[in-house]
């Protein structure tokens, strides 16, 4: 929901850091998979209670997250890199929700179930209409610069980190941040499947999909 408003505010920080980083030898994957090894650092340090290196590699892993696109797009976009990004994404957001459950098992592990369901419920209908956006050549409207058809919704990417810095900073309320949290995702995931699915249901299709 505030992605496109965040994607705004930051644009031209992130592009002139990413002139910057393209006259070095650095490539968009490096910085995508350095990006990924800060937020797997930062779920590792959730899971050991040391919350403040945990929020500064979460800050690290979503830097690295808004240049490697950039970058991307100065030295030359692939689909390779975005298939990269977006899996990195995903991984990384259920292994900092992993973490809190291994910090504390008895009070935090039914939630982090519950919270990872609900990310399946918005990753699978986010990348499902994806790849037949991409199938049937839907124009990219709101988000063109993304490297797929990009399906918004409550909870977008923006949410999600002021969701994950809020359970840093206050890992004691993690219960209730991720019981909002979850309701607001699963919310959002049957939104898309539903606006997705008239979307494509008009659509021609040479393939049955079952």
């Amino acid at each position: 929901m505030l992605d496109k408003w965040a994607l705004r505010q930051l644009a031209k920080p992130t592009q002139w850091s990413a002139q910057q980083l393209a006259k070095t030898q650095l490539t968009a994957n490096q910085v995508t998979l350095f990006g990924f090894g800060c937020g797997l650092s930062a779920a590792a340090f959730v899971a050991i209670n040391q919350y403040p290196l945990a929020l500064l590699l979460l800050l690290l892993n979503r830097i690295c997250d808004g240049l490697d696109g950039a970058l991307a797009r100065l030295k030359g976009s692939t689909s390779a890199g975005a298939y990269l990004d977006i899996c990195c994404d995903f991984i990384f957001y259920s292994a900092m929700v992993v973490g809190f459950a291994f910090v504390d098992p008895l009070n935090n592990a039914l939630i982090a179930c519950v919270l990872i369901l609900s990310f399946m419920t918005t990753g699978s209908t986010f990348l499902a209409f994806a790849i037949l956006a991409e199938k049937h050549q839907l124009t990219k409207l709101h988000y063109p610069n993304k490297g797929f058809y990009y399906l918004g919704g409550i909870t977008e990417g923006t949410e999600t980190i002021v969701f994950l810095v809020l359970c840093c900073l206050l890992p004691e309320y993690f219960y209730p941040l991720a019981l909002i949290f979850a309701s607001l995702c699963f919310m959002t995931g049957f939104i898309r499947l539903y606006s997705g699915y008239l979307t494509l249901k008009p659509l021609a299709s040479s393939t049955s999909v079952s």
